[in-house]
C-alpha cells in the first residue's frame, strides 16, 4: 500500500501572505518500508506526516494512499485512508482517554463498529504486539513514558493500519523508553508494517531503509542511512548530527586508530574495534 507525493505544497492559513510548511514535494513510500524523517524544527517534517493520512490536505499537487486521494470530501473514502495510516504522535498522555489499558485499546475498534468479540482478539493481538499483556487491566497513569508510548502504538495497531506514522514519538522519552518504544517499531515493519519516523536522534534512522531530509519545507536529502551519513558536509549543512557510533568512529580515526568510514551502528563499530587490534 504504498504512499505517493505528487507534487505537494501544503501552506497554513494565516493573515499575511501565506509560508509554505511544505514545498513542491514528490515522493513515494514503499509498502512495508522503513522510513526515517529528519530536518530542523520548522523543516516541515510534521507537516509531512499529517499529510499521508489526511489530517492536513495539500494546498497544492495530491497525496494518494493505495490509490485513493485524501483531497476528497467523501468521508467514507477518508475514513478509510485513516483506517490504513495510523498516527502516533509525541506526547502519549495526550492520546490516552480511557481509564484502563484495555479500554484504551478498544477505543478505536469500537469506532470502527468491529464486533465485540474481534475486538477482544485486537486487544490481545496489539497488547502482545508492543510487549505489553501484563499490565491489560490496570490503570495507564503509573505507566512509564516508554510504556505509556507503548499503549498509544497499541491502541493504532488495534485498528490494524498497514502504514504507522510515528511523529517524534521518542522526543519526551529517557534513553530506556527510546529503546524499548524502538524494539517494538523495528518488530512491527519486520511484521510487514510499513513504519514512517519523524525523530531528531540519529540513531534510530541507522537501520532504517531510507532517510529523508527536509529543510524548509523541502526534500533535499533521500538516500539509505549509509549514503545520508556518508555525505558529512551535507549533514552538517542542514545541523543535524552523525550517529553516535559514526561519530565515535570518527574521533578514533583521529586518535590513529584504522577504522573503515561508515560505520552508523554500535555492533558495527564494536566488531571493526576488535578487527583493528
Amino acid at each position: 500500500m504504498p504512499i505517493t507525493f505528487d507534487h505537494v505544497t501544503y501552506e497554513y492559513p494565516t493573515d499575511g501572505t501565506p509560508v509554505p510548511a511544505v514545498k513542491d514535494v514528490s515522493l513515494e513510500i514503499a509498502d512495508g518500508s522503513f522510513v526515517c524523517v529528519l530536518g530542523e524544527n520548522g523543516s516541515g517534517k510534521s507537516t509531512l506526516a499529517k499529510l499521508m493520512n489526511g489530517l492536513l490536505v495539500p494546498t497544492d499537487g495530491d497525496v494518494r494512499v493505495d490509490g485513493a486521494s485524501t483531497n476528497t470530501e467523501d468521508e467514507d473514502a477518508l475514513f478509510a485512508i485513516r483506517k490504513k495510516v495510523g498516527m502516533v504522535f509525541q506526547n502519549p498522555d495526550n492520546q490516552m482517554i480511557a481509564s484502563i489499558i484495555e479500554d484504551e485499546i478498544a477505543f478505536g475498534p469500537e469506532n470502527l463498529g468491529v464486533p465485540r468479540e474481534e475486538i477482544e482478539e485486537r486487544i490481545t493481538y496489539a497488547l502482545e504486539a508492543v510487549g505489553m499483556t501484563q499490565p491489560r487491566h490496570h490503570t495507564p497513569e503509573k505507566l512509564s513514558g516508554g510504556q505509556k508510548q507503548r499503549i498509544a502504538i497499541a491502541s493504532v495497531l488495534a485498528m490494524r493500519p498497514s502504514t504507522l506514522v510515528l511523529d517524534e514519538s521518542t522526543a519526551m522519552l529517557d534513553p530506556k523508553g527510546r529503546r524499548e518504544v524502538m524494539e517494538v517499531i523495528r518488530e512491527l515493519n519486520r511484521q510487514g508494517i510499513t513504519i514512517v519516523l519523524i525523530t531528531h536522534y540519529m540513531e534510530e534512522t541507522v537501520r532504517a531503509d531510507r532517510v529523508i531530509v527536509m529543510s524548509e519545507g523541502a526534500v533535499v536529502m533521500d538516500g539509505t542511512p549509509a549514503e545520508i551519513f556518508g555525505d558529512t558536509e551535507a549533514v552538517r549543512r542542514y545541523h543535524l548530527e552523525l550517529p553516535i557510533s559514526d561519530y565515535l568512529a570518527e574521533k578514533l580515526r583521529e586518535a590513529g586508530l584504522s577504522l573503515p568510514h561508515k560505520i552508523y551502528d554500535e555492533k558495527s563499530l564494536a566488531e571493526e574495534i576488535c578487527r583493528s587490534k
